[in-house]
């Protein structure tokens, strides 16, 4: 569903990402954790076609972001850390006018059955968005992706200041979308809610992918351990 090949990217002669080799396959979500300027967002934007590479490719379902970036986009949805809603419309004319955008064209029905396995309160669904906790945005970002059917999911710090309810609510309907098929790639800095969302957890360190464990086969508790392992050792390059 995606796949990095040699993926690399540099701004004025800064690494920002230095040859990502990753593939991300149906029904699975990997998660990249890292410090800030690790790579997380620069391998996301990569995916997006919003970065243009400076060596390597991306690919979406084979198909490459560079040179074909519409059919790659047609499959992907994007959540970043906010979800940009316009504040004077409610969450479901939101939705419809995203939709609509990605050229689906949905009843009202099928529009609200959206919203509400996304999880957004039935109360809420005609209210304006500038009404709407940072959560409940969130919830209408997931709505856009299931109207558009995207087998991809990519998300930029999704959880970032979400409280603890939200946050699990969000990841609840993460795996649910991955037990469903759909794919995903999610950079974050929340160790713990990487390990119960994520098939596999990847850890990048200056632009460099140091480590990939399958989320299963570590606890909370060892993981944290390790990443701060490889932080460490990552001081200790650069010292």
């Amino acid at each position: 569903m995606l796949e990095a090949r040699e993926l690399s990217k540099s701004f004025n002669g800064v690494v920002a990402l230095d040859g990502l080799n990753v593939e991300v396959q149906e029904g699975e979500i990997l998660c990249f954790l890292g410090a800030n300027g690790a790579g997380k967002t620069t391998a996301i934007n990569l995916f997006l076609g919003f970065l243009e590479p400076t060596r390597g490719e991306a690919l979406v379902k084979g198909k490459s972001v560079r040179s074909d970036p519409v059919s790659a986009r047609e499959h992907v949805a994007y959540i970043p850390e906010r979800v940009a809603l316009y504040p004077d419309l409610s969450g479901y004319e939101n939705l419809r006018f995203f939709a609509e955008l990605a050229g689906k064209r949905l009843g009202e029905s099928e529009l609200l059955e959206c919203l509400d396995t996304a999880g957004l309160p039935r109360d809420a669904n005609h209210k304006l968005a500038s009404t709407y906790s940072k959560g409940m945005q969130q919830k209408v970002g997931i709505a856009c992706a299931l109207a558009k059917s995207a087998e991809i999911l990519l998300l930029d710090e999704p959880l970032a200041g979400l409280d603890p309810k939200a946050a699990n609510e969000f990841c609840s309907l993460l795996r649910e979308m991955r037990n469903q098929g759909v794919a995903g790639l999610m950079a974050t800095h929340d160790l713990f809610r990487a390990r119960e969302v994520a098939s596999r957890i990847g850890i990048l360190r200056d632009g460099q992918l140091v480590d990939v464990i399958a989320a299963a086969d570590v606890t909370a508790a060892q993981l944290e351990a390790l990443y701060l392992e490889h932080m460490h050792e990552g001081r200790e390059d650069a010292a």
